[in-house]
Parts: structure tokens; sequence; C-alpha cells
């Protein structure tokens, strides 16, 4: 059989040490010079093929005045040999994979991308946006974060594309979340408010979602959620958010008819009605005053004569007294957008 037709190393043989075990084989028994002549080498290199078998328990050295060596028994022998060397294939598959996994470190899988950099939240939120073309999903809470230079003002928005936001109400005092929102207004989004928010999220297109990895440190690192089944329940998340939370306005609207649910239409009382609105979706008189660049004053001073007209002492009687005469409806809701890089 032609040497290059058993690969030897694979048990840990060189070629001559193979040659040699297969002449035992055959021989049954054979001195150093009997083991030169047949492989055709030196005395020498001989019996270091010879020292080689011995060591991997593949041949035995019978004593005599001349000595000899005969092979092991190949099944026993060789398996015990084959066993071992699985054995330290096992070993070394191990430190690869343990190897791959510090390299590679938790940077990204198939389901799962983790981003750590400061600057990676916000370029992968620019480019998930900008590759959106159905609707973006977002919740929104503090602490906020600015968004650097890949905002959304920035970024560009598919024609069409749905950008729905629910803010909670006590972070929207907040000078980034209101200017976001704000800026939103004229892309298309509808904006809502609500107490309490789970989680800051962001969907793209239901087939992405961003999110925080430590709620209270955005900052910190994101998750970029590709499974669908994750995706599909943050999803309805957010949509059981939505739900419940209320619509705001954020642009003045001058299109109610005089006199329709007892509140009189002149400029005063429209503005009113607006911040009876916003009163009554949990936003504080900073938030209102600066929605409609009026100043706080002003605001409590409205709403101070809401409650007169409305016979109402406490800002919780004001707002639900106001939504009982219908002054808090009214045709169209403001839409806005509120896809805030720093809510992720």
């Amino acid at each position: 059989m032609d040497e290059t037709d058993i690969p030897w190393a694979a048990i840990g043989l060189d070629p001559l040490a193979g040659r040699v075990w297969e002449h035992l084989l055959a021989a049954r028994s054979a001195d150093g010079a009997e083991v030169a002549s047949a492989a055709g080498v030196s005395p020498a290199e001989a019996e270091r093929a010879l020292r080689l078998l011995v060591d991997s328990a593949l041949a035995l050295r019978i004593g005599g005045a001349v000595p000899r060596w005969a092979a092991a028994p190949p099944r026993p022998s060789l398996g015990a040999l084959l066993a071992r060397r699985r054995a330290e294939l096992a070993r070394v598959e191990d430190l690869v994979d343990r190897m791959l996994e510090e390299h590679a470190g938790p940077r990204a899988t198939d389901m799962v991308e983790v981003l750590t950099s400061a600057d990676e939240v916000p370029a992968r939120y620019a480019q998930l946006l900008s590759e959106s073309s159905s609707e973006v999903l977002h919740l929104a809470k503090p602490p906020y974060v600015t968004a650097g230079s890949a905002s959304d003002e920035a970024v560009g928005v598919a024609s069409g594309l749905r950008m729905r936001s629910v803010y909670e109400t006590e972070g929207f005092t907040d000078a980034v979340s209101l200017e976001t929102a704000l800026r939103g207004t004229g892309q298309g989004g509808e904006l809502r408010l609500t107490s309490q928010i789970p989680v800051k999220l962001v969907i793209f297109d239901r087939a992405a979602a961003l999110l925080p990895i430590w709620a209270d440190r955005p900052s910190s690192g994101s998750l970029v959620v590709h499974a669908p089944a994750l995706v599909t329940a943050l999803a309805a998340l957010f949509e059981s958010v939505w739900d419940r939370a209320e619509p705001v306005s954020l642009t003045r609207r001058h299109d109610l008819p005089d006199g329709e649910d007892g509140l009189p239409t002149s400029g005063r009382d429209l503005r009113t009605r607006e911040i009876l609105r916003m009163l009554a979706v949990g936003m504080k008189d900073e938030t209102i005053a600066r929605v409609l660049n009026i100043s706080r004053r002003t605001v409590q001073q409205h709403i101070s004569d809401a409650g007169s007209l409305l016979g109402a002492r406490t800002r919780f009687q004001i707002a639900v007294l106001a939504a009982k005469r219908g002054w808090l409806s009214g045709p169209g809701v403001a839409r806005t957008a509120g896809t805030e890089l720093g809510d992720t």
C-alpha cells in the first residue's frame, strides 16, 4: 500500500512509523536490521520509528540477545490510541469555540444585535429608520439621551411611512422630547400620552425592534431584536400601551363652530380649549406653555378661568367637567412623530 493512502498523522504517526508498523503486522516480529532493510532506511531511523510505535502502544519490545519487536494486537491497541486522539480533538474544538466567543464577544447573532458604543446606537437607529417603509412604533420615556447628528430630522423617511409615538406624561416636560414631538408634527406622525410606559422601544416595520439594555441607563447600550416572535410580542406591547394612551394635539386649531358646546370660541377661549385638552392628558403647565409659546402664568390664568366657569376647584375636577361638557372633543386630532433617537 502506498504511504500516501493512509493518513498516519491522524493517529500521531509519521509515514515511516506507519510503514514499520505495517511490516511488523505482516512479519509478526523483526529485529532492528530487518526493520531498517524492509523500510529502506538507516538503523538509526528504524530505531526512532520503533520507539515511537512502543510509546504509542502499537509495538512491543521482545527481550533477547538481539532485541526484536512485534506488533501489538491491532484492534485494542489502535482503538485505545484513536480514543485518545478523539479526546484531544474534542478538547481542541472546545478551545477553538471559546476563542471564537472571546473574539466575537456579545456583538451579534442572527436574532439579536448588541450595540454598546456611543456611536453605534444612533447610527443603527438612523439606518433602521431610513430602511422602514410601512410603519414605525415608538414608546418614549425619560431619561432621554440627545440624538447627536443622526436625528430623525436628518434621516430620510420614506413617503407614506406611518409613525405612531406614545410619550410618558411625566417626562414630557423634557425639552428634548418636546422638541422632537413638535418637529414630527409636519412628518405625518401620531402622538399620544400616557401616565406610565414599561420600556423605551422603537419597532421598525414589525421586523426589528430597538430597546435599551438597561432601562435606567439608555446611553449604556441597546439591543436590536430580529427574532420574529420577540418582535411580535413587543409590537403587541406597544399596541396595548397605545390603546390606553390619550391623543394630544400640539398644534392650535380654529375650526370649531361658535357656541357648539357652550364654550365661546373667541381667540382667547380657543386657547383655553387647547390648554384644557393638554391638561386632561396630564401635561404640566410648563410643557403647555412651551407648546403654545406662551408664558406659564398665562396657562395658569386660563386654567383658573375655566375652573371658575365650570365651578371646579382642582385641576382634576376641571379636566373631568370639561370632558363632560364636550370641551375636549373636536374634529381632527393633530398628528405628530416622536421618533427620538435618545428614546431607544
